[in-house]
């Protein structure tokens, strides 16, 4: 039976392109980009090539875009330097971040004695703006706001601009999770007031352990990691360079592709709403899925009963794949901390549904026909 993957939020597979545009440095172009033979410096500009293709496509400076292993190194390389070198005194998050920055403002918070805000949430799982800036208005240090611009569970979108607005009053530093928007979004990093974003190639058809920083030109911060000259003296170790290759070219394939995939995706969700509603008695949604929201994420709660409390297990025998929360996390089931922050309800099960450019409606007509039988 083939299987069906409705779970790209975690990761997507990766464009055949894409491979194509990696496999040169998978195989004889594989000098070291620091060598200063012709194997290097081929390596060396294969590098930078991407990094000006990177940083055409979000409107930054190359400069401004160093690569990482991923979201998770960047968020915390963001987050620490904030406090290190920007002399932030405070944290402004939200309890239902990625854990990449739950776990590190948390880590900050009882190893460093950083005190740490929680920014209140409105009903359906947006930042209620309000209370961030009565939090930045009363803070006698200068503060570090870290909120994700999607979320990746339920798929709410921060006005980013609104929030570095406010940052910007206050001259607060602000850092954005922007690993479920990059590559599915346009980005215009020249007017908008962040100080740090952060992408990861897997979440659009790229590789798996590559992501970039971005860091406004403004800001001068001290690395994470030590060792080598790597990356501008801001990242020591040899870098990743089929990843960064890869990660380039999946940018541009997801930009050029931008209005007819996202527009393709959205009716995907849409239709899969509808027949929800239309088959299933008792079906909601979580968060703010017809607003302000990711196209490609569609988060069902489903009344609890004996049935439905087995339901990924059993979607996974019949071959279909979909989350209960962040596939980070999804070997400790505890339930979704997102979930739990804007809807503690014990009587509801929450499926996430992420879907991408090669799912068919198809699949979903099958899905909704083994979710009748399961629930």
């Amino acid at each position: 039976m083939q299987r069906i993957y409705l779970d790209n939020a975690a990761t997507t597979a990766l464009d055949p392109t894409v491979l194509e545009a990696m496999m040169p440095y998978l195989t004889e172009k594989f000098g070291n980009p620091s060598s200063i033979y012709s194997y290097g410096r081929e390596s060396r500009l294969a590098v930078e090539s991407a990094r000006k293709s990177v940083a055409k496509i979000l409107k930054a400076h190359p400069a401004e875009i160093f690569f990482t292993s991923g979201g998770t190194e960047s968020s915390n390389t963001a987050i620490t330097a904030s406090i290190r070198d920007l002399r932030c005194g405070r944290i402004i998050s939200s309890p239902i971040e990625h854990h990449a920055t739950l776990h590190s403002v948390q880590n900050m918070n009882s190893h460093h004695g950083i005190p740490l805000d929680f920014v209140k949430l409105l009903p359906d799982g947006h930042i209620d703006l309000a209370d961030l800036e009565t939090l930045l208005a009363k803070s006698k240090e200068k503060c570090l706001v870290s909120l994700m611009h999607a979320n990746n569970e339920i798929g709410n979108l921060l006005d980013i601009h609104a929030v570095g607005a406010i940052c910007r009053r206050y001259n607060a530093v602000f850092h954005s999770d922007t690993v479920q928007t990059v590559g599915h979004y346009p980005f215009d990093l020249r007017n908008t007031p962040v100080d740090f974003i952060t992408g990861a190639g897997h979440k659009f058809h790229g590789p798996k352990g590559v992501g970039i920083l971005y860091i406004n030109e403004n800001i001068r911060i001290q690395p994470y990691i030590h060792g080598g000259s790597q990356e501008r003296n801001m990242r020591a170790g040899t870098e990743n360079l089929y990843g960064i290759v890869g990660f380039a070219r999946a940018l541009e394939m997801a930009t050029n592709s931008y209005e007819q995939d996202s527009q393709y995706i959205t009716s995907l969700k849409t239709y899969m709403a509808a027949e929800l509603q239309k088959k299933i008695p008792g079906v909601k949604f979580n968060g703010d899925p017809f607003g302000r929201s990711l196209y490609t994420v569609l988060n069902v709660s489903f009344p609890k009963t004996e049935k439905s409390e087995m339901i990924l297990f059993n979607l996974d025998i019949n071959h279909i794949c979909a989350s209960g929360g962040s596939a980070c996390t999804s070997g400790a089931d505890l339930g979704s901390h997102v979930i739990r922050a804007i809807d503690s309800n014990p009587e509801r099960v929450a499926v996430r549904f992420s879907f991408c450019k090669k799912n068919t409606k198809e699949e979903i007509d099958l899905v909704i026909e083994k979710l009748k039988g399961l629930i």
